[in-house]
């Protein structure tokens, strides 16, 4: 019985080692993915409030005096 939990141990303990040193930070695929979020989070929010500033611009350039030289 011990011999099986030393080795179900070493077992973990050996893929556990390799986890660790084969993590290498961020890859390429894991930036792409960060970009593709940003750029729908952006298109959402611009899709979603595009209508509201387009009124509000509308309003404030209608109360801008126009000058005539």
């Amino acid at each position: 019985m011990n011999t099986l939990f030393a080795n179900i141990y070493l077992g973990l303990y050996t893929v556990a080692g390799k986890l660790r040193r084969e993590e290498k930070g961020a890859t390429a695929v894991e930036y792409g993915l960060m970009v593709a979020l940003i750029a729908v989070a952006i298109i959402v929010t611009v899709a979603a409030l595009g209508g509201a500033l387009s009124g509000l611009f509308a309003g404030v350039t209608g109360r801008i005096p126009t000058v005539v030289p």
